[in-house]
């Protein structure tokens, strides 16, 4: 389920194919909108294939690769270092991203004597599939969790950060949670997919009900207003004051309503770069050390607190 919009640029290569794609979608809207709403929400949870030739050919970085399940729904494990007798960080990846976008903080974490376990989401790196929507995230976090045992902190980027709030609800076992960039929720990924390709608003309250059905669930329950009052675990998340694809305010909204989480804000490294940077993986340390990191939210991205 797509958390940012913008990233369906490199799926729709050009101008007119993206003008023809919106088209489409506002005549569907108004011929056929169960159809139409049927066909967004399968673009909507369909990870780009760009990205996923990325994940395949990317690094591993000497992890001991594993596979937790069999058939359609196995998921593709890494780890680095002994989950089961060191504390361990369990890594939960973005959107159209991969298990082992996590190697930057491997040399940190594993010199502060972490182990740390990632592992691809359905349709995403070596997992098999072509479709995940939130509540598969969620699934998936949940099973790795429950595989490996409690763990010291679970990590979440972008989409996964919001999986990694879900999972904590539903009873995945971590001491801390840290967020980078993290999504609100699927309601506000799925305005930034409609104004992209175009959806109109009650095409894509359609798709919205439908993925509804057909998980049983209320998005209005999964939203971060409703969750985050509910945990207990400390909380740091990092957002980029100037991140375009998920923007900073749902990481704030992450920080103002979980009751133990502080914010630390960066300025210039965007949705990406936020997970990679030195002075982030530095703070993200501190705050698994136990170091007070980042401050309690201020309402306002105009006030120069907390940043990097």
């Amino acid at each position: 389920m797509a958390a940012v919009a913008p990233n369906f640029s490199t799926t729709v290569r050009t101008n007119i194919q993206l003008g023809l794609l919106r088209a489409g979608f506002r005549l569907g809207g108004w011929i056929a909108p169960d159809s139409t709403a049927r066909r967004a929400g399968r673009l909507f949870g369909t990870p780009l294939v760009p990205a996923r030739r990325r994940a395949q050919r990317a690094t591993q970085a000497g992890a001991r690769r594993g596979q937790l399940g069999s058939g359609d729904t196995a998921l593709t494990t890494y780890a680095w270092g002994n989950p089961g007798s060191e504390p361990y960080i369990l890594f939960s990846h973005g959107w159209s991203s991969h298990g082992t976008r996590v190697v930057a903080w491997l040399p940190a974490l594993r010199r502060a004597g972490f182990a740390v376990v990632a592992f691809d989401q359905q349709g995403h790196g070596l997992s098999p599939g072509s479709f995940a929507a939130l509540p598969d995230f969620v699934r998936g976090l949940q099973r790795v969790g429950e595989h490996f045992g409690p763990a010291h902190a679970v990590l979440g980027h972008s989409l996964g950060g919001a999986a990694a709030m879900l999972a904590l609800e539903a009873g995945l076992q971590a001491r801390l949670a840290l967020l980078v960039a993290p999504a609100a929720d699927a309601v506000s990924a799925s305005d930034r997919f409609a104004g992209f390709v175009g959806l109109s608003r009650k095409v894509q309250q359609r798709m919205l009900g439908q993925f509804e059905a057909e998980y049983r669930i209320r998005f209005a329950a999964m939203q971060v207003h409703a969750v985050a009052p509910r945990l207990a675990q400390p909380a740091l998340v990092l957002h980029d004051l100037e991140d375009r694809e998920v923007p900073w305010h749902e990481g704030e909204a992450y920080a103002r309503h979980w009751p133990d989480a502080r914010l630390l804000s960066t300025q210039g490294l965007g949705h990406r770069r936020i997970l990679d940077a030195p002075d982030v993986i530095d703070a993200g340390l501190r705050f698994l050390n136990g170091d007070i990191v980042g401050e309690r939210v201020v309402s306002s991205p105009n006030l120069p607190f907390g940043l990097a």
